[in-house]
């Protein structure tokens, strides 16, 4: 039987770990040709080898900088040259930091919105043309965060990328109505979810208990897994979501229901 993204190829930013990973993974078990980037590129192989092990083929491992355009343009041209072009792009590479505005540094702030907002333009820039010359409709799923929607008094930068990342979503799906074919464009918010962007909290704590502190702010009560993202991430980039372009999608447990 056919895979939900059988024939698809696909692109996927920061896909060594997390969630970038499990949607790589879980685009192959559908049917995609998946090219997977990252900066750790020892990691990028390693998880490109393991698809490739379950669906022969299938993978291709970059290493990329995202914040820079050269590489993008670069790796973009060479997978759709391998995987007989590109139809679903998916912007998930992203850092956080932890600062208010008056106690975030300027350098971080500018390299939050580097990593987490001008790899999302410059992956729209870059992908577009590639999407419209494979002539079938285009999907590109930008992953944001609760954050960008919800602020948080010592998430300065973070909130202010992550909104970013949401409306900027918004203007690349009503610039991509206009292409033919049309290539839609949607924003995905996850709250808490078990990856190692959580490291940092769960070092001054301890794991244990830097999940059970964040899934108490949850009103389903645990924190996500990995491939509670991928499934709507699949979703997005298949024909099922065909009609789905500009919209932003909470994958929260509640949290903006409170």
């Amino acid at each position: 039987m056919a895979g939900r993204l059988a024939g698809k190829k696909a692109y996927v930013t920061g896909a060594a770990q997390g969630l970038g990973e499990a949607t790589a993974r879980m685009f192959a078990r559908e049917g995609a040709k998946v090219a997977l980037s990252d900066l750790n590129v020892d990691k990028v192989q390693a998880v490109a080898a393991a698809i490739n092990a379950d669906h022969p083929g299938s993978a291709f491992a970059y290493a990329q900088d995202v914040r820079l355009p050269e590489p993008w343009e670069a790796n973009l041209k060479d997978a759709a040259a391998k995987m007989g072009g590109l139809n679903i792009l998916v912007n998930n590479a992203g850092i956080g930091s932890l600062g208010s505005v008056e106690t975030e540094d300027f350098a971080t702030w500018k390299k939050v919105f580097e990593v987490d907002v001008d790899s999302v333009f410059l992956g729209a820039k870059y992908a577009m043309p590639l999407m419209r010359e494979s002539g079938a409709p285009g999907s590109i799923v930008n992953i944001s965060s609760i954050a960008g929607l919800i602020a948080s008094h010592n998430y300065a930068a973070y909130n202010a990328a992550k909104a970013s990342v949401w409306l900027l979503s918004k203007s690349i799906a009503l610039h991509g109505a206009r292409s033919k074919p049309q290539i839609r464009s949607n924003s995905v918010h996850p709250t808490f979810i078990k990856t190692p962007i959580l490291d940092g909290i769960a070092g001054q704590l301890g794991k244990e208990e830097a999940y059970a502190k964040l899934a108490r702010q949850v009103p389903l009560g645990r924190l996500g897994d990995p491939d509670d993202v991928a499934y709507l991430v699949t979703y997005l980039a298949s024909d099922e979501s065909k009609f789905v372009t500009g919209a932003e999608f909470k994958v929260d447990g509640g949290i903006s229901a409170m």
